[in-house]
């Protein structure tokens, strides 16, 4: 009488079994299906390539930049595009623009990257939290962050490091504070629906603790929206940092940096007026770099039924 209980016993241990590795297996494939949709999208890979090569030139820029991006001549400046020894001209003290241009994306990317970084991991956190306890919680954490929804994220950043003051870190810090409201917006609307999915009930049904169910069940379907979210921002943190830099709130004198080259140029718009757009152009093949790949990536994700 004992061998039928043993072969329901063993079919019963297999399906609780399957049922635990499933997720991972479907998250394994999930992923694995974004990354060849993204591979066969042409725009997406060409944009990566874009941002790829940018990071690159910017990382190793002190060791393959043609001349001293610090070292200016009085007797070469504004020299236009093409001119022998400055292949995309100089600046207002003489200095080379391509080596300019190439140390600048140092810091450009690192104060468009960083903020949105940042704010990924402290908003993600924070929407997480407000989504999946509820109640109280989440009334008062979103009702403090709708409060920055009701500035404009340019007048805020620009409030924020007129505020702190002009610097670097300070204007990391107020892009943060801009883009942190953001992501747990998405952050929160994307885990109050996960919370009431079978499974998440299944999970604490069984005993699991709420951590483990956060950070089993929900956070492997939550990670991914927010990323794309967050990945599209960097544009917009790009242009912001820029132009923080241009309004004297950012990077000083005589940093490179795209936002602070245009501003510094601003004087020349109507003698070398290719020299003086070459700081913008830089911006706008970044931003839009990001965007497409960004696009790309929401693409990729999009699940069919």
């Amino acid at each position: 009488m004992s061998a039928p209980v043993q072969t329901l016993d063993a079919p019963l241990g297999a399906d609780r079994t399957a049922a635990a590795v499933a997720p991972f297996a479907a998250s394994r494939g999930f992923w694995g299906n974004v990354g060849r949709k993204l591979l066969r999208d042409p725009v997406a890979m060409a944009a990566a390539a874009v941002i790829l090569a940018i990071i690159v030139v910017a990382i190793a820029s002190p060791w393959i930049a043609p001349m001293d991006p610090y070292r200016g001549s009085m007797l070469r400046r504004l020299r236009p595009i093409g001119t022998p020894g400055y292949p995309l001209g100089s600046d207002e003290l003489g200095r080379d623009m391509l080596s300019r241009l190439m140390m600048a994306g140092r810091l450009s990317l690192f104060m468009g990257v960083t903020p949105v970084i940042v704010a990924f991991v402290i908003g993600s956190g924070v929407g997480i939290l407000a989504g999946f306890v509820g109640g109280w919680l989440n009334t008062i954490l979103m009702r403090t962050i709708d409060v920055f929804f009701a500035f404009p994220s340019v007048l805020l950043a620009i409030a924020l490091s007129g505020a702190l003051g002009a610097g670097i870190l300070n204007s990391i810090v107020s892009l943060t504070c801009v883009f942190v409201p953001q992501i747990a917006r998405v952050a929160e609307s994307v885990t109050t629906q996960i919370r009431s999915r079978d499974y998440v009930d299944a999970a604490r049904l069984s005993g699991a603790s709420a951590l483990t169910i956060v950070r089993v069940q929900v956070l492997g379907n939550v990670l991914g929206p927010i990323f794309v979210y967050a990945t599209s921002l960097i544009s917009v943190s790009m242009i912001l940092a820029s132009g923080l830099s241009f309004l004297g709130l950012g990077v000083k004198p005589p940093e490179p940096e795209w936002g602070l080259m245009l501003n510094t140029l601003r004087t020349a718009i109507y003698v070398q007026p290719l020299v003086a757009a070459l700081p913008g152009a830089a911006i706008f093949i970044v931003s839009i770099s990001f965007n497409l790949f960004s696009d790309g990536l929401r693409s990729a994700m999009e699940v069919k039924e």
